[in-house]
Order: C-alpha cells, then sequence, then structure tokens
C-alpha cells in the first residue's frame, strides 16, 4: 500500500512558477508516477508521467516545455516543476502511483492516488 501526500500548490500570477511535490509512504522507486489534474465540471486529465524502470517522462502537448517532472528516489518524491504557468492551468493537481506498468495517460492505469492540491492562476 502506497499513501501519496501532495504538497506545493497555491495561488500565482499567469507566467509565473510553482513547484508540486508528492511525498509517498512507501519506496517508490519501482512505481511509475504521474500527475493529473482536474478543473470543475471537466474529467480528470492527464499531465505528466515518469516511469519506474528508466524514469522515462511523458508530457500532455498542453505543458509540454513548461512542466518537468522529477523524482527522488531515496527520498520517495516526485517533483512537478511548473513554469510559464496560464490561467487554463487552474486546476486541482493530484500525483497517483502505479505498479506494474500499465500505461500513463488513462487515470483508470493508477493504482494509488493524493488527496491533490489546488493551483490557480491569476490573469
Amino acid at each position: 500500500q502506497v499513501q501519496l501526500v501532495e504538497s506545493g500548490g497555491g495561488l500565482v500570477q499567469a507566467g509565473g512558477s510553482l513547484r508540486l511535490s508528492c511525498a509517498a509512504s512507501g519506496t517508490l522507486s519501482i512505481y511509475t508516477m504521474g500527475w493529473f489534474r482536474q478543473s470543475p465540471g471537466k474529467e480528470r486529465e492527464f499531465v505528466t508521467a515518469i516511469s519506474g524502470s528508466d524514469s522515462s517522462t511523458y508530457y500532455a502537448d498542453s505543458v509540454k516545455g513548461r512542466f518537468t517532472i522529477s523524482r527522488d528516489n531515496a527520498k520517495n518524491t516526485v517533483y512537478l516543476q511548473m513554469n510559464s504557468l496560464k490561467p487554463e492551468d487552474t486546476a486541482v493537481y493530484y500525483c497517483a502511483a502505479t505498479w506494474p506498468w500499465r500505461g500513463y495517460r488513462n487515470p483508470s492505469s493508477f493504482n494509488y492516488w493524493g488527496q491533490g492540491t489546488q493551483v490557480t492562476v491569476s490573469s
């Protein structure tokens, strides 16, 4: 069983940056980790993921070049660095973990979820 706790959300102006953290209760090294986001009235959408096997990274087109996912297995923590934020990035951001590999774009591929952290980008 893995428990995930996100932190680092908040209010930022457009063009600003935030770094989200996702701390795990267990050993994360084998897990594929993902970040998803959800806005009111919308479905939860894929943002980015990093594999457990070789730390390959994957990004949604909407965040490519602006967001960076990374992991520190020694600290059992995954990070999401968000730069050049836009108002449309406003959402609750969720950290998720899965093992074994079942893909990364679909929320149903992930076994474990954090409680979410709010990110609000003002224009």
